[in-house]
């Protein structure tokens, strides 16, 4: 009786882990670290989806060739079921090659499916000023990286949020915005909880 008891229970679920990684979007930079959107990610899963666990390997001002240089540790220490790839801002505001960028993206991408995981890829936008031309590939760099990977794709991380809801660097939402940030990423993550 108690063994079936316990296959009923939610604890008889295996617990499952998404690992978030990206640069200082995702690390809270300028907010305390349990006020950004993976903090409030794991606070969402605790009360709907029990069986999942958020760790945060996001590093303020991280590029993709940063990001290359560590998934294959991260996928081997926290064996995640799920990777949300945030990384390439950085990349955009120093101008850097989007050749090198795309690159980057891929293998991380590729390695964290290799890994089993299934991915959700965080696209992101650039200040005018960087050129039309440059800013349109870039943004466009994102949905194109999916749709060859054929994975999911959360458009624009800083959808909805307005020019009053960033820190005075104007790059990085304030404490108040991060549950914006998190309805974005869950409205993109949602089909791959199920």
């Amino acid at each position: 009786m108690l063994s079936a008891l316990l296959l009923l229970s939610p604890l008889a679920h295996a617990e499952k882990t998404i690992l978030v990684f990206g640069d200082s979007l995702s690390a809270g930079y300028g907010i305390a670290r349990e006020a950004a959107w993976p903090q409030l990610l794991q606070t969402e899963l605790q009360q709907k989806q029990a069986h999942y666990s958020v760790v945060n390997a996001s590093i303020a001002g991280e590029t993709t060739a940063g990001g290359v240089r560590r998934i294959a540790a991260a996928l081997t220490q926290h064996k995640p079921d799920i990777v949300i790839v945030e990384l390439g801002g950085n990349d955009g505001l120093r101008g850097s090659p989007l050749t090198e960028m795309r690159k980057n993206l891929s293998l991380i991408i590729v390695a964290a499916l290799h890994s089993g995981a299934k991915v959700l890829l965080v696209g992101m936008r650039l200040p005018p000023n960087y050129g039309k031309s440059y800013v349109q590939q870039f943004q466009d760099s994102y949905p194109k990286l999916a749709k060859k990977h054929r994975v999911s794709l959360l458009p624009f991380l800083l959808d909805g949020v307005g020019p009053t809801q960033f820190q005075a660097d104007n790059l990085h939402p304030v404490a108040e915005a991060q549950p914006l940030l998190l309805n974005n990423v869950m409205r993109s993550l949602q089909p791959l909880l199920k």
